[in-house]
């Protein structure tokens, strides 16, 4: 389990509704135990925070695929960390003091999303890291992530 020493926040996303795409934001804050404000994923639940990998990103765009930050319904896409080493439990620090504690890696999508039937596939069932908010703060791009273990 590896954050590199430029490992950092690329984008911060929300939406609305559940099951579409997020919407990139300057900034947003990330409430203690619940998430991101004004998500639709945001509550008391397990999977208050949902993270990417720029790099996997990355990967879909060298397919073809136009891709917006946020076409996964991720809401942090980070880059220079490594989340497929990640474990459930694992502490990430974000910023000065934001943390989140790994509670899920990947996840089972039910049906077809938005975001399936936009892209054709979804990359967060086998690559998406889901996470509970332990101490919040204001998020945005630039900030550093440190993996805490």
């Amino acid at each position: 389990m590896s954050a590199g020493m430029g490992a950092r926040v690329v984008a911060v996303c929300i939406s609305h509704k559940k099951g579409e795409a997020k919407r990139e934001v300057d900034r947003a804050r990330m409430l203690d135990d619940f998430g991101l404000e004004g998500d639709a994923h945001a509550g008391k639940w397990h999977r208050q925070v949902s993270l990417l990998a720029s790099e996997r990103i990355d990967e879909m765009r060298a397919r073809g695929l136009e891709l917006e930050h946020g076409a996964f319904g991720e809401n942090l896409v980070v880059e220079g960390v490594e989340l497929d080493d990640v474990d459930v439990g694992a502490l990430i620090e974000i910023g000065e003091g934001i943390k989140l504690q790994v509670t899920q890696l990947g996840k089972k999508c039910h049906d077809h999303c938005a975001i399936y039937d936009q892209v054709g596939y979804c990359i967060m069932p086998s690559r998406g890291v889901f996470a509970r908010v332990i101490s919040g703060g204001d998020v945005k791009a630039g900030d550093p992530v440190r993996l805490l273990g």
